[in-house]
């Protein structure tokens, strides 16, 4: 039965319409005669009220229908006479209408229907967007309709498109001609002077500076020299633009100098942009050369607020010769450690051999200073297993080792941490202890990334270096004279310096050695730190099945998924076996553990596995890194394929 028919009756007295109906049913019990004549009136009475309303309902839509068209056609014709393009769309995004300019400005270019059929409906909130059409630039302005056309039409909407190219070409000028600053430092530039010939050194320098002076008349830079090996420089959004185009070719130019005279020779650039002021500016560039440094040199640093772009990074940190900063360091480190009244010590996640010899040294340095401290360690894993109870088992450490939930409660205003092997907050192993405790000391050897434990009072970051292990070997020797170091303790230290170095075949410097070599004289026995990497047989398996599995890349780079039923030690162990094969580069295993997958990567030094893993959120070296990422496996696999792949295009770019 036709709906309307329903909506008509709802109009009607439906109480007597019932009554009627029944007293005719009633009469039909008396009178058939008379019943009948009264259901035909009946009848009659009801349909007359029907196409009444029926017929009223007509003349109200065709009412309303000649008011809705005669505001139509007025906006239409306001429409029509402005100077603007405009278009009236459906629902669907189609086109009902649009007048003269619009199509003398468009066309009836098929593209910007299609880009204009996205403002129809609610598929989008902005009341406003920008496009572009033959080098000029359009805002969009969306006016919603209510009104509706024949035939159940919808007006979605009515689109003026105001002309402000002259605008965005002035903003574009203005963002060009934006000020910018930049440090430059010469890496290594004392010892690299003192390796060379007198009669070459102002050879070199000149060279030097003719390459820098060429580069900043490039780009227009106002550059001023005011150290033997640093420089300051101001110049133009647009001269950024360039040098980010060409991916700071500066920095290859310089390093061809230092391979010429086979002395390591490299840049190391911090530029600040996108601020208000030449202070937030020199803020900036400060900070951004301080990144650099951090992270190794041989790099360019952009930091424009909290964005920050690297250029550069791709070769190996050049270790230096002088242990000054050593000494200094670890006088200052001395300094905070007799003022404090309790250390608390350390290391990442998943604590590794190097992060757990590293908060050995420094829980020793507390020690002999006359200091309690604490090594935080939740839970140990079965990397370091084997060390921590040959630790617990030694007289005098039965207590070294406490819960972070235990540390609220241990904490006052004069409590120092002590950060080793990571300087990011997310990889500690109670994040939440940067907040509680506010006298930190950081001391890292990994690059340093885009997260960092800014409140720090001291940092001693050194990428050249092979280990916190090493770091913190040096320091020992120069905070306490004749510091009475444990066997145990120059063991774990020792081991520290063995993982991350692969038993001294890689990142591994004259240092490295002296550092060994004072551990050794302290009682560490190197028969003893070859046991603490033994595998069993089980583990020994997975291992061979990881390498076993291992899918290898057309550029030379392996990648393994392994099995759950390992560990970071075997991942890491796995990744150097993969070292090992034939046309292997560099080499990824990947491990799914309860909260994140964990990444080991290796290489030989030709490609640079910090840098892709940096693209997950990682870091670590050149030969080295790592990286923890809480995504599902198959994701990240899929992750790392395409950081490789980005990688070698930026390679590719650069030459």
């Amino acid at each position: 039965m036709d709906k309307k028919f329903y909506k008509i009756i709802s109009s009607v007295n439906v109480i007597n319409i019932l009554l009627s109906a029944l007293l005719i049913v009633l009469m039909f019990y008396y009178n058939e005669i008379i019943a009948s004549i009264s259901l035909i009136i009946f009848l009659y009475v009801l349909l007359s009220e029907y196409y009444g309303v029926k017929k009223k309902r007509l003349e109200l839509d065709k009412y309303i229908e000649n008011i809705f068209f005669n505001v139509d056609k007025a906006s239409k014709s306001v429409l029509a006479k402005m100077p603007i393009p405009a278009v009236i769309l459906n629902d669907n995004g189609e086109i009902l209408w649009y007048n003269l300019n619009y199509s003398q400005v468009f066309n009836e270019n098929e593209e910007i229907k299609k880009l204009i059929k996205k403002y129809a409906g609610n598929k989008i909130d902005d009341k406003k967007n920008q496009i572009e059409f033959n080098g000029r630039y359009y805002s969009v302005l969306k006016v919603d309709s209510q009104a509706k056309r024949k035939k159940g039409k919808d007006l979605s909407c009515t689109l003026l498109f105001l002309d402000n190219t002259e605008y965005i070409q002035l903003k574009k000028s203005l963002a060009f001609d934006r000020p910018v600053v930049g440090h430059i430092i010469i890496d290594n530039y004392e010892e690299a002077m003192m390796a060379i010939e007198d009669i070459k050194k102002a050879v070199v320098s000149s060279e030097i500076e003719k390459k820098l002076s060429e580069w900043a008349s490039s780009i227009k830079a106002f550059m001023k020299k005011y150290d033997d090996d640093k420089y300051f420089v101001v110049f133009k959004e647009e001269g950024l633009k360039s040098l980010e185009e060409n991916k700071f070719e500066i920095l290859d130019k310089v390093r061809e100098i230092g391979e010429e005279i086979k002395i390591p020779l490299t840049l190391s650039i911090g530029i600040g942009a996108d601020a208000n002021d030449f202070l937030a500016l020199n803020e900036y560039a400060s900070s951004a050369l301080d990144l650099a440094l951090g992270r190794g040199g041989d790099q360019a640093v952009i930091k424009r607020g909290d964005k920050i772009s690297f250029y550069g990074g791709r070769t190996q940190a050049v270790e230096k010769r002088t242990k000054v900063k050593a000494r200094v360091i670890a006088h200052a480190i001395k300094e905070l450690i007799k003022e404090s009244s309790t250390i608390f010590i350390m290391g990442h996640n998943f604590m590794d051999f190097d992060s757990l010899g590293a908060a050995i040294g420094m829980y020793r340095a507390s020690m002999s200073l006359g200091k309690k401290a604490y090594i935080i360690l939740d839970k140990s894993n079965v990397a370091i297993d084997e060390l921590v109870k040959k630790i617990q088992n030694t007289k005098g450490y039965e207590d070294l080792f406490i819960k972070s939930s235990e540390v609220k409660n241990m904490v006052d205003q004069n409590s120092l941490l002590i950060v080793v092997d990571t300087h990011r907050p997310s990889y500690l192993t109670y994040p939440e202890i940067v907040d509680i405790i506010d006298r930190i000391v950081v001391i890292d050897h990994h690059r340093r990334g885009k997260e960092f434990i800014d409140k720090a009072l001291l940092v001693y970051l050194e990428p050249y270096a092979s280990s916190a292990s090493e770091l913190v070997t040096e320091i020992l020797q120069y905070m306490v004279d004749k510091i009475d170091i444990k066997p145990i303790e120059a063991e774990a230290l020792m081991a520290g310096i063995s993982v991350d170095t692969k038993n001294f075949t890689f990142r591994t410097g004259s240092r490295t050695f002296e550092a060994a070599s004072f551990l050794r004289r302290k009682g560490a026995d190197t028969t003893s730190v070859k046991q603490l990497f033994q595998n069993d047989l089980d583990s020994y398996i997975i291992k061979a099945s990881i390498v076993k599995n291992a899918e290898i890349l057309d550029n030379g780079i392996a990648i393994a998924v392994s099995p759950p039923n390992a560990n970071n030690l075997i991942i890491a162990q796995a990744a150097d076996e993969l070292l090992t094969i034939k046309g292997v580069q560099a080499s990824f295993v990947l491990l799914k553990r309860e909260e994140d997958v964990a990444i080991s990567g290796r290489s030989l030094g030709d490609i640079n596995v910090q840098v892709i893993l940096e693209k997950l959120g990682g870091g670590g070296h050149l030969t080295v890194a790592g990286a923890q990422v809480k995504k599902p496996i198959e994701e990240v696999l899929q992750d790392l394929k395409n950081a490789i792949k980005e990688y070698f295009e930026e390679e590719g770019e650069d030459k």
